[in-house]
């Protein structure tokens, strides 16, 4: 079985194409992924995913974009109202989740409040299995840099073990810390961010 898995780094970037084994790295997130230097990043690691292909199974291409179109709908339901955006690019699922409505200032515990929305995440993700889960915390430049990775590291690590407490698959979860080098440009408070991408795992053979 042939896999291949898009990542999408952030929204906007130029596109790219890599090949990495059998599989390709298609759009927006080609080129990021290998600039940040994150192999494991969906679609850049043949063993993950394999694993995640074997493990959960994957989709036929010509069913990627009505799966992907229902897995927006229902996390666009489920997180109205919570400040978790929900951005689509091609067949990538991208939300976006402000720290402030997530973490207390200078904490990687989640706050309770914000519970109930990542259990409603974590329940999408169960119902469609067939895509890799790529958690990214970010921070804003308002301090030292290594003290904002370890601090976006954390967050990320947090939100992946709350989700695989809520039975989403270990397999399909990475966590990853970019501390303050992806900027929003729309200044601190929307910096400090985690974002989770979600990118189907496709069948080509199918």
């Amino acid at each position: 079985m042939k896999y291949a898995l898009t990542a999408l780094v952030a929204v906007g970037m130029l596109a790219g194409c890599e090949s990495v084994g059998d599989k390709t790295l298609i759009g927006a997130g080609a080129g990021a992924v290998a600039g940040a230097g994150l192999g494991t990043l969906a679609g850049g690691d043949d063993r993950r995913n394999a694993a995640i292909g074997a493990a959960v199974g994957a989709i036929a291409g010509g069913a990627v974009g009505v799966y992907m179109d229902r897995q927006e709908e229902e996390l666009r339901r489920q997180t109205a109202g919570t400040g978790i955006e929900v951005n689509r690019v091609g067949d990538q699922i991208e939300l976006v989740m402000p720290s402030g409505i997530t973490f207390d200032v200078n904490s990687a515990t989640i706050q309770p409040s914000f519970y109930g929305p990542l259990n409603d995440v974590a329940a999408t993700l169960v119902e469609y299995p067939s895509t890799a889960v790529d958690i990214i915390g970010h921070a804003s430049a308002d301090g030292p840099d290594d003290y904002n990775m370890r601090l976006s590291e954390q967050r990320a690590a947090s939100v992946q073990t709350y989700l695989v407490s809520k039975a989403v698959s270990s397999v399909r979860v990475s966590a990853y810390g970019m501390g303050e080098t992806q900027p929003t440009g729309r200044g601190y408070a929307a910096d400090r961010r985690v974002e989770i991408l979600l990118t189907p795992v496709v069948d080509e053979s199918a």
